[in-house]
């Protein structure tokens, strides 16, 4: 309605009309469009379409993306939970490679007629803030820069204000599910869970690839006297990391560099790690990674990887992360990175799945973000507050739905006799109890 004695145009119920013969069902959540209609069902979360800008992404968008512009823009708004509301979407159109919606010959006319009715017709919208603008070859030295920068430096406050104390942005090994069992608890478990599995023992040299903040860094050094060389791509990470060896005193254990993993040199280590950070190698170049890593690393010497995946039939990350957090991302199923890994020469020794520990990861950063969301605006500005809390919701779902896992690989360099170094008792490489953390 625009006033007294207006014909109400019932946006809402003529976009419900369209979907019944586009997807052969109703709304997945209730629909309210700028005139006031509304439609769909009654209970659970809204969706508050402000601007009819936001159906004209989905006629340029009709994905993923499209929906994601127009939440970053703030065209749409989920009145209600976000994450029920993606997990009742989810549940109605599953996930497909490229997650476009197939809308069949005989309803293109149709829904060209209801575009014209509704104003919606028109030029693509220029895309909201935050989008990753990258030119160059995929994976070339500059462009993995440029990816990394766009994510990684976003702002140190920014991370600082989301993550636990130790900066550890990967997935936490959650042992307790009670009150008192925190995020930080989580990730400080996670750090002592891969020096166990690594054998960190005083004097040994590990390597951090891909060191984020240097949480893993730190823990190695502290709690086990272990000399760590630590590499990133993000000026913002490195600088971070120095301050910290500072604070702490541990200038005669630990060096941080601005490293590409390509000019990776040193060795060889008694131990190599690599965090979250294979995702960004792409698939061409893994198995070079995986190759330098192996020529890195001691005889005997122990290898752990923990890394996103993806299901067989999953398209992994989507066109939103893909276009707002990680660019050029790659995950595989495991089967396949740990063929890789052996290709390289590694033996493979233990895998376990924390698909699960990420859910309750995402949940609890996005949890910080909710309770802190006036702080989180003040630093990055809302367009990029929204990219966040859409990925957050997004990616915890995508764990609990099995369309992305997460997996810790152990893996060792035979000795030329074929001995491994490794304790016949698998339970030798499981947690016992937590290192104490003196953060």
């Amino acid at each position: 309605m625009t006033g007294p004695g207006a014909v109400r145009t019932d946006v809402a119920g003529q976009v419900a009309a369209l979907a019944l013969r586009v997807i052969g069902g109703e709304l997945p959540i209730r629909l309210r469009a700028w005139d006031g209609s509304e439609a769909g069902p009654a209970d659970g979360p809204v969706l508050v379409v402000r601007d009819r800008t936001a159906l004209r992404r989905l006629l340029w968008h009709p994905n993923e993306l499209g929906v994601a512009q127009a939440y970053v823009a703030g065209e749409i708004e989920v009145e209600g939970d976000l994450t029920d509301a993606l997990r009742r979407v989810r549940r109605r159109f599953p996930a497909r490679a490229d997650s476009r919606v197939r809308i069949r010959a005989g309803d293109v006319l149709r829904a060209a007629v209801v575009a014209v009715r509704l104003g919606i017709v028109g030029a693509r919208p220029a895309p909201p803030a935050g989008e990753a603008r990258l030119t160059g070859p995929e994976h070339s030295r500059e462009r993995d820069l440029a990816v990394v920068s766009h994510h990684y430096d976003l702002s140190n406050r920014f991370y600082a204000l989301i993550l636990d104390p130790t900066m550890a942005y990967s997935c936490a090994y959650w042992r307790g599910l009670g009150p008192g069992y925190t995020l930080a608890d989580a990730q400080r478990d996670k750090l002592a869970l891969i020096c166990r599995k690594l054998g960190l023992r005083r004097g040994m040299r590990l390597l951090d690839v891909g060191c984020g903040w240097g949480s893993l860094t730190m823990h190695a050094a502290l709690h086990h006297g272990v000399r760590v060389t630590a590499v990133t791509l993000s000026e913002q990470q490195r600088a971070h990391v120095a301050r910290r060896i500072g604070n702490w005193g541990l200038g005669d254990l630990v060096d941080v560099h601005l490293r590409d993993y390509r000019d990776l040199r040193g060795g060889p280590y008694d131990a190599i790690a690599s965090v979250e950070m294979g995702e960004h190698v792409g698939a061409e170049r893994y198995g070079d990674f995986a190759t330098r890593l192996h020529g890195l690393l001691r005889p005997a010497g122990r290898l752990l990887v923990q890394q996103m995946s993806r299901s067989c039939g999953s398209p992994g990350g989507g066109r939103f992360i893909q276009t707002y957090i990680a660019a050029d991302m790659h995950m595989r199923p495991v089967g396949e990175t740990v063929d890789l890994l052996e290709r390289a020469g590694f033996e493979v020794r233990d895998v376990q799945a924390m698909r699960e520990h990420y859910v309750r990861t995402a949940r609890a950063w996005l949890a910080t973000i909710e309770q802190r969301w006036a702080e989180v605006v003040d630093l990055v500005g809302e367009p990029t507050a929204r990219v966040w809390r859409l990925y957050l919701a997004g990616g915890a779902l995508a764990f609990e739905h099995r369309r992305m896992g997460v997996d810790q690989i152990l893996a060792v360099r035979p000795a030329a006799d074929g001995s491994s170094g490794l304790p016949l008792d698998r339970a030798a490489l499981d947690l016992s109890r937590p290192d104490p953390c003196r953060w």
